[in-house]
């Protein structure tokens, strides 16, 4: 059990440049430019409606373009396939500037597909000898096909019409007590490769708290305490940094944060409360890594029932509600307060829609962060929903698998219309 929570820990925890959506695109399209090997002639991208609605109104590091036409022209001319979800770490002004000029030729056509799988991203490539494709499916950077003319080089099992939420996590076995109590019998080497998540994560937010970037939501709470409208205290710092970070994010900022299951608004909204909290009450290190590795399996847990991407905000529902729970644990929470920590968010946020990623995510996010903080010192008081009360069960499973049917199945129209509201206000707009 020790073995599968660090594994998944390592391949849920890493770091990432700029939205995980329209990154996953570059991703895919720099893998197929790399297998075409010669100048494009067409190009043809293929992407979920979740896909396609997150990545449509955020920033792109090293441009001032929002979306993930910017983000796949960039992929395409100057993108490392290699580094993963930090595929366009090494574009300069150069590249960008090409990648630019790609796009208003016109040369990136992207479609939403209809699949009920949260992530597909397909690319198709043509140049004047050769053709090439990728298929992204799953998780943000887990290739299932890849091809070059008719030669196929991988060749994973593709379905477009998956359930949602499939219930395959090894941690699903376990109720949340057992998921802690594993973690707590961990050593601190077995952990500690966590820690570099809240340095990389206050470095962004650190962007955003001196100057205003974006909508400013983290300068806005910071010069509010400067100014002693706010307190300075755990809630309002929590908030603080969880904005300002997602300020710089969302508006481009180059420079990498530290995800969490498969979005770096997740590892924002997983890491830095609990950064929050040890600022104020500094933790030994032992602690404050098995905090986050709380953290980021409650949040995977949670996640591996609404599924990767859905309607509702994951940071909202997620993030926060692994915040909460690890926050429970360094007040020396009781496992009946660690799961009334849960049940308090799940009572709280949920309902929270996801509208894509964009500047005002910021705004979530210090909701997010400021919940986390009140459902973890209430529950501390033994302060708790009661079971049977809306959707929070007997048990805090129970409560978790609620939110995923909720999540998933009973929002799946929710997003359909989400995606509809936004498509119309950008073809307005382009009209004008």
């Amino acid at each position: 059990m020790k073995k599968m929570l660090i594994a998944l820990l390592k391949a849920e925890v890493k770091p990432a440049l700029g939205c995980t959506e329209p990154v996953a695109v570059a991703l895919a399209c720099a893998k197929a430019k790399e297998l075409l090997g010669e100048e494009i002639v067409k190009c043809n991208i293929f992407v979920s409606p979740d896909v396609y609605k997150n990545g449509m109104c955020v920033g792109i590091p090293g441009t001032t373009r929002l979306g993930l036409k910017i983000a796949a022209a960039m992929g395409l001319n100057g993108g490392d396939s290699e580094l993963g979800l930090r595929v366009l770490e090494k574009l300069g002004e150069k590249e960008v500037e090409i990648s630019e000029k790609f796009m208003d030729q016109n040369m990136v056509k992207i479609s939403p597909i209809e699949t009920k799988e949260n992530i597909y991203i397909e690319v198709n490539l043509k140049g004047k000898e050769n053709t090439s494709q990728t298929i992204i499916m799953t998780k943000h950077d887990k290739f299932v096909h890849l091809q070059k003319n008719d030669c196929i080089l991988l060749n994973r099992e593709i379905s477009l019409d998956v359930e949602y939420a499939r219930i395959d996590s090894p941690i699903a076995k376990l109720t949340i007590k057992e998921l802690i109590q594993e973690i707590e019998k961990m050593n601190e080497s077995d952990l500690d490769f966590l820690l570099e998540g809240i340095d990389m994560n206050i470095d962004m937010a650190n962007v955003a708290m001196d100057d205003k970037v974006g909508i400013g939501v983290g300068y806005g709470i910071k010069r509010a305490i400067e100014d002693k409208i706010l307190s300075d205290d755990l809630m309002n710092k929590a908030m603080m940094l969880t904005a300002a970070a997602s300020d710089a994010r969302m508006m481009g900022v180059n420079k990498p944060v530290m995800s969490s299951n498969g979005s770096g608004n997740h590892g924002l909204t997983a890491i830095l409360p609990i950064a929050a909290y040890n600022k104020i009450y500094p933790q030994t290190k032992e602690k404050l890594s098995k905090a986050l590795a709380i953290s980021h399996l409650v949040t995977a847990y949670i996640k591996n029932y609404t599924g990767r991407l859905s309607a509702v905000c994951g940071c909202g529902v997620a993030a926060s509600t692994g915040s909460a729970a690890a926050i429970t644990w360094l007040m020396d929470g009781t496992y009946d307060q660690i799961d009334g920590a849960i049940d308090n968010m799940i009572a709280n946020l949920t309902g929270m829609i996801c509208d894509g990623a964009k500047a005002g995510c910021a705004l979530k996010l210090a909701s997010a962060a400021s919940a986390a903080v009140q459902s973890a010192v209430i529950a501390k008081y033994n302060c708790v929903v009661p079971a049977l009360s809306g959707i929070v069960g007997n048990k805090v499973e129970e409560s978790i698998r609620n939110l995923g049917k909720v999540s998933s199945q009973g929002m799946a129209i929710t997003n359909e219309i989400i995606i509809k509201v936004m498509d119309d206000m950008n073809n307005n707009s382009s009209r004008r």
